[in-house]
């Protein structure tokens, strides 16, 4: 047997696997929340632009046949025209934004979907607020149409409408993060789409007429529906000298509450994707 020196053995190839070990541990940067926010939306845009607009149709044709039918008994101009028009309005963000997002997620859930945004390298809070910033996106029309056509049929004053501006993302807000939570946190899609119905019929039964027409124990349910501030806030401004003040305090609970069920919604995501 020879023995030889360690001295004169190459150093070059036997030194690589000690490099590529060492180098192994090392781990890219973390996706950011952001352009993670941005790249999901895009692609959530995409993906819902054919699927949806049948839904969004269907939804604005509801709130305009809610519209002609209160006309025979609602007179135009009336307090109770500005809440009918705002209330039906709002509807439309609470179909898609509440009923069409637990359902989604419902779908996603029950279908193993979340597997596949469990392996992207993006945020949990940006896979949810990628898909309610999507689905809140395709409201606009639905909204803006039903609204102008509300003001027309009711004879309601226009002037203040931009406020549209701010109800449709901050109710959306609101009502697209309690959908996705629906549609996460319930055991069965069906389950999913029947807590998004039921979302959707709140809004309409306790969102289009005013709070004062109502029994009180109604009252207090209506005073839990998000929705029914983004329509208190659009109502408001139908007055010759409105409340601004109320008008930015009815917004401030939407926003306060699209906040926490946004975060509820990614807390149910981080839940139902390590199952």
């Amino acid at each position: 047997m020879s023995v030889v020196s360690a001295d004169v053995l190459p150093s070059g190839p036997l030194a690589v696997p000690e490099a590529a070990g060492a180098g192994a541990a090392e781990l890219g940067p973390k996706a950011r929340l952001w352009p993670s926010l941005a790249a999901v939306y895009r692609a959530q845009l995409s993906r819902a632009r054919v699927a949806r607009i049948p839904l969004l149709f269907v939804a604005t044709f509801q709130s305009v046949g809610i519209l002609i039918m209160m006309r025979g008994v609602v007179d135009g101009g009336s307090h109770d025209a500005r809440f009918v028009v705002a209330g039906s309005s709002v509807l439309v963000v609470a179909y898609v934004g509440l009923n069409l997002l637990a359902q989604y997620f419902g779908q996603l859930r029950g279908s193993g979907g979340l597997d596949h945004y469990a392996t992207l390298p993006v945020p949990p809070a940006a896979v949810v607020l990628g898909a309610a910033g999507a689905y809140a996106s395709f409201t606009v029309p639905g909204t803006a149409l039903t609204a102008v056509f509300g003001c027309v049929l009711f004879g309601l004053p226009m002037g203040n409408i931009w406020i549209l501006a701010a109800v449709i993302p901050l109710a959306g807000a609101a009502l697209a993060g309690l959908g996705a939570a629906l549609g996460l946190l319930a055991p069965r899609p069906e389950l999913a789409t029947l807590l998004g119905q039921l979302g959707m019929s709140a809004a309409l039964l306790l969102g289009v007429l005013p709070a004062d027409r109502m029994p009180d124990a109604v009252r207090f349910l209506r005073d839990l529906v998000p929705s029914t501030y983004g329509v208190e806030a659009f109502a408001q401004t139908f007055a010759a000298h409105p409340d601004w003040a109320l008008v930015l305090g009815d917004l401030a609970v939407c926003a306060a509450v699209g906040v926490v069920s946004l975060a509820v919604a990614a807390w149910a995501y981080r839940r139902a994707a390590v199952r």
